[in-house]
């Protein structure tokens, strides 16, 4: 077994090989974000933890909440738009927020034509349920912590 190390440069750990687990055509949406999975680096399981680029004019996520995850976001660099049930605020660098379970819907936009960069935690609760409100998309975490995806009437994609 390879030897976890006890520090890094945020910067410089690995993109993630698969830029987005959503099934097509909703992975495309992302496409222009950039996930570096800083938390696998050092084996943690009970949370992960991102660095995220938004390149201009992507997305975080598809609008989303989780059943039983709690999600926090940070914003090193740019000025992303929160979108939430409540509507919209563009976020400056230092500005936090956070998503509890079962709270509101939410995503990024980079609306700007520069880069964000967001720290994104959340933890990986076996059995959490995430719904798209506008999207026909729904998940389930199994209990191997990868994602299954089904219409919302049920039908696999």
């Amino acid at each position: 077994m390879p030897i976890k190390p006890d520090a890094i440069f945020a910067c410089d750990a690995p993109a993630r090989l698969k830029p987005s687990n959503y099934p097509e055509p909703y992975a495309s949406f992302v496409a222009d974000r950039i996930k570096q999975p800083l938390g696998d680096i050092f084996g943690l399981s009970n949370f992960g933890v991102n660095l995220t680029r938004l390149l201009p004019n992507s997305i975080s996520a598809l609008h989303h909440r989780h059943s039983m995850q709690d999600e926090f976001i940070y914003v090193l660099e740019g000025r992303p738009t929160l979108i939430t049930d409540a509507g919209e605020r563009q976020l400056e660098v230092g500005m936090v927020a956070g998503f509890p379970a079962n709270g509101t819907a939410h995503h990024l936009e980079n609306r700007t034509s520069h880069d964000c960069i967001i720290l994104e935690i959340g933890d990986r609760t076996t059995g959490d349920q995430v719904s798209y409100p506008s999207d026909d998309l729904q998940a389930v975490m199994r209990d191997d912590g990868s994602w299954k995806f089904t219409h919302k009437n049920g039908k696999d994609y």
